[in-house]
């Protein structure tokens, strides 16, 4: 396969099926593996400087776009963390070998999470059973995982729980809801069924455990993930090698260049 190059994978079942944009650099473990964020896509600032230095330093990297984000099919107001989730479980299995450094942004950390949890519920697996692209070397595996600004639960503790009752109403009435954007022009539109479908995934209720090392950026200054949700995660985190780094003057989106620096300094880490 190509540096980098763009490929489609093709999940799910009947109404459900859509392809999936994905690109792939082949190189040594451990390898990295992008989630980004939400209305996020792999061409994001972060993004793209973790793979230009997964390139330069030959290791594996895989990025893609959720159902409706970037270059994959689907209507991102059809989209819900179940579909996103089931989209990250996809790519995982399809396109990473070995151990992997789980790098996931605001809702990505999110995915990322469900991940380690989804992984550590399967029975072990045989390399030998592997079918498609996964059959070549080791199963894949999470050996360290890099959050930024994660957004664990958002759906409901970032969004439904601070929404006014005018919003909470427009969206029961409606089934969704115009939320202004700081980063676009556009609006983001908030599904009642994004809510509704978050509930069935949400972790904050009781202890997390990856199972492997876990590192936080989190801006001090970020006004969609505020700094004390990163704090409840770790203290959910109470079992794993969790060190949490607070950027004093840091954004959401900690793509400046010194916050690239950190990100891929944790990433080193591993």
């Amino acid at each position: 396969m190509n540096d980098d190059s763009l490929k489609f994978l093709l999940i799910g079942e009947a109404k459900d099926r859509h392809k999936i944009a994905v690109r792939v650099h082949e190189g040594a473990g451990p390898g990295l593996f992008w989630l980004s964020g939400y209305k996020s896509d792999m061409k994001g600032t972060k993004a793209e400087a973790l793979a230009h230095w997964a390139q330069a330093a030959n290791r594996a990297c895989v990025r893609f776009d959720y159902f409706g984000h970037g270059e994959s099919e689907g209507t991102f107001t059809d989209g819900t963390i179940g579909r996103w989730f089931a989209d990250s479980v996809a790519v995982f299995d399809a396109c990473c070998r070995g151990p992997q450094i789980v790098i996931g942004s605001s809702m990505g950390g999110w995915l990322a999470l469900l991940l380690a949890r989804e992984l550590k519920q399967r029975p072990s697996r045989d390399p030998s059973s592997q079918t498609g692209e996964g059959r070549l070397g080791a199963p894949a595996s999470i050996a360290g995982m890099v959050l930024v600004a994660p957004a664990v639960d958002f759906t409901e503790e970032l969004m439904w729980k601070r929404f006014s009752p005018e919003i909470k109403r427009t969206l029961e009435e409606t089934g969704v809801w115009a939320r202004p954007s700081q980063y676009s022009p556009e609006p983001y539109l908030v599904t009642r069924q994004l809510i509704e479908e978050g509930r069935n995934h949400l972790m904050l209720g009781g202890m997390i455990e990856t199972g492997c090392p876990v590192r936080i950026l989190q801006g001090v200054e970020d006004p969609d993930v505020p700094w004390q949700h990163a704090v409840e995660l770790v203290a959910r985190l109470a079992r794993d090698d969790v060190v949490l780094t607070l950027v004093k003057d840091g954004d959401h989106r900690l793509s400046r260049p010194e916050d690239i620096e950190r990100l891929i300094h944790a990433v080193m880490e591993f």
